[in-house]
């Protein structure tokens, strides 16, 4: 048998190129790179989850909302002597310092510096992948293998119960990642864009048709429901018309995840990871889903107050629940709702409920106002007027979310919410007064001196949170911590309805948070001290933590005051800590 040698190889520039070959190792790179940052991001946060897990705070919530049965989790021992400062405080201060580079935040935008990073590297990584040694023009497969690359990604941000929060570590929950899960969703789209683009090109170019064939409509098909996703999310219809996005969007990613898969058999490896990540965020709620008996107070025109009853354990303070009503047949609306109180085992004012408040703002909120208020005045009118409050059946969902730092690392708290988002900085409040007075610091928290800050519009605001403050104020008078109430309002509207709160002040001004931050640090004089023996002053180098919840106006302007005082003063201070909460869509 004669032999005719070693075959000829063809050179590598005259090879066919093989998208079928190539394309995938792109995707795995693509994958390779998120799943590092992600990793870096886990490691970094290991010190705030194993604090959390050792304190019990990181799976609180993890099941839900309960009613405790059980004895108080501290005993009650009265207040307790402030831990010297150490060490590790100044590490921490170093880090903190550090880390405040990239707090700043661009107002237009919306995104602070950090997060504009990680979104060009996304953006950055995407497009590389998609164009590197890629014919793009003859064979533009490359940007639908990327387009593909991108579910876990999309899912793995966009779901409630996220297996990344959980890592994270309380205060990064889904609504820190959402911004993460958007810019994911436009890394797809312009994956999609490109691929579906230049092959319809292609086809007009050769004479193809471009519908018919089930390959082509589907993927028409795809990239069109794509767009619409994309379009139906934008910031001004989430705003306007969140119902409709809410909608569009549930029946958008259903119906992209089915035509992709009649569009491309090689779609089906890229599902499987979101589908298991979906599955996991459904099984977690269908833990958290709660229906509890409560009681609607209007508290005016524009403010109701909702008693969850038997309610008195399962979340932690700042996080929120999604809450359902039923009244008036809006059974199918959910809205977030932060917790304005801390557990009951755990709080100044115990009580057996979890109490919420929504502001009459959007549809919903005006319509819930309504309804308590038309009831509250049928009930005066007949032998039930002596009930306080309207009853009524919710459903939870929840909790989610929570504050990223904990005061009592800090000496200094500094806490300031913006209209109804004093929801927020109230659950800390109540939590930490609750640590350092009642319970008598069991976890060595630090916490010497709390400034709460609350913008309003008006003065008769300030009775929507009067009594808890009240009685904040007064658990904290005769003990070693130092609690202040500034309460500004930027508009003059009956000045007669100010109720009466230990320590605080109510001013008619809009104040600049960067000078509210300044007097905070500044030690007084000896004139000021003269005038006001009792004026307390923890000093410089124990750390000082910011809370800010409420508009993106008022939480930009305390990242970029914070990040500025954090650069100048940060070792100085001993470290300053950051959290904020943007009430927005």
């Amino acid at each position: 048998m004669s032999s005719y040698g070693t075959p000829p190889s063809i050179p590598s520039a005259l090879q066919q190129y093989n998208s079928y070959v190539e394309d995938p190792k792109w995707q795995r790179k693509f994958s390779a790179i998120w799943a590092a940052v992600a990793g870096v991001a886990i490691l970094l946060s290991l010190p705030h989850l194993i604090r959390s897990l050792r304190h019990g705070g990181a799976l609180r919530g993890l099941f839900g909302v309960s009613e405790s049965i059980a004895a108080q989790r501290y005993a009650t021992i009265g207040d307790a002597d402030v831990k010297p400062r150490t060490r590790r405080r100044t590490f921490y201060g170093l880090v903190e310092t550090v880390s405040s580079l990239f707090w700043w935040t661009v107002p237009a935008v919306g995104l602070t510096l950090g997060q504009l990073l990680l979104v060009a590297g996304y953006l950055v990584a995407v497009i590389v992948c998609i164009t590197t040694d890629a014919p793009l023009v003859t064979n533009p497969n490359r940007a639908g293998f990327l387009a593909l690359a991108q579910f876990p990604v999309v899912y793995l941000l966009g779901t409630k119960n996220s297996v990344l929060s959980l890592l994270l570590g309380p205060g990064n929950g889904y609504e820190k990642l959402n911004f993460l899960h958007r810019w994911a969703g436009r890394g797809m789209l312009i994956g999609g864009v490109i691929h579906g683009a230049l092959w319809i090109r292609n086809h007009l170019e050769f004479g193809l048709p471009i519908l018919g064939q089930q390959k082509e409509t589907s993927g028409v098909a795809s990239l069109g429901v794509l767009c619409g996703i994309t379009l139906f999310s934008l910031k001004p219809v989430r705003y306007y018309f969140y119902q409709f996005f809410f909608i569009s969007h549930v029946l958008g990613y259903v119906s992209f995840t089915i035509s992709i898969c009649y569009h491309t058999e090689y779609a089906w490896t890229w599902v499987y990871p979101p589908l298991a990540f979906y599955g996991l965020d459904m099984l977690l709620r269908l833990f958290k889903y709660r229906i509890k008996d409560a009681t609607l107070v209007p508290m005016d025109q524009n403010m109701t107050i909702i008693h969850v009853h038997d309610c008195t354990k399962g979340w932690q303070p700042g996080q929120h629940v999604r809450l359902r009503v039923f009244f008036d047949g809006r059974i199918f609306e959910s809205h977030p709702l932060t917790i304005m109180n801390a557990p009951s085992p755990v709080s100044c004012v115990p009580s057996q409920t979890l109490s919420l408040a929504a502001k009459a703002k959007g549809d919903w909120t005006r319509a819930l106002n309504a309804y308590a208020v038309e009831e509250q005045a049928r009930l005066l009118g007949s032998e039930k007027g002596e009930q306080p409050g309207i009853p009524v059946q919710v459903m939870l969902d929840g909790p989610y979310g929570g504050c990223s730092i904990d005061l009592g690392r800090y000496e200094s708290a500094f806490l300031i919410a913006g209209g109804s988002g004093a929801t927020f900085t109230l659950s800390l409040l109540d939590d930490i007064i609750a640590r350092c007075v009642k319970f008598g610091r069991p976890g060595n928290e630090r916490t010497r001196r709390i400034e709460f800050v609350w913008c309003i519009q008006s003065y008769g605001c300030i009775n929507w949170h009067a009594q808890m403050l009240t009685d904040l104020a007064t658990a904290v008078a005769g003990t070693s911590l130092d609690l202040h109430i500034s309460i500004f309002v930027t508009c003059l509207c009956n000045p007669d309805a100010v109720p009466t709160i230990p320590n605080s002040d109510v001013v008619l001004l809009r104040p600049t948070i960067g000078n509210l931050l300044h007097q905070f640090i500044t030690p007084p004089t000896e004139e000021e001290i003269a005038e006001q023996p009792k004026l307390s002053w923890v000093g410089l180098g124990g750390g000082v933590a910011v809370c800010a919840a409420g508009p993106e106006s008022l939480t930009t302007e305390t990242r970029n005051a914070a990040a500025k005082l954090s650069l100048t003063k940060g070792l100085e201070l001993g470290g300053l800590g950051l959290h904020t909460e943007t009430y927005a869509l």
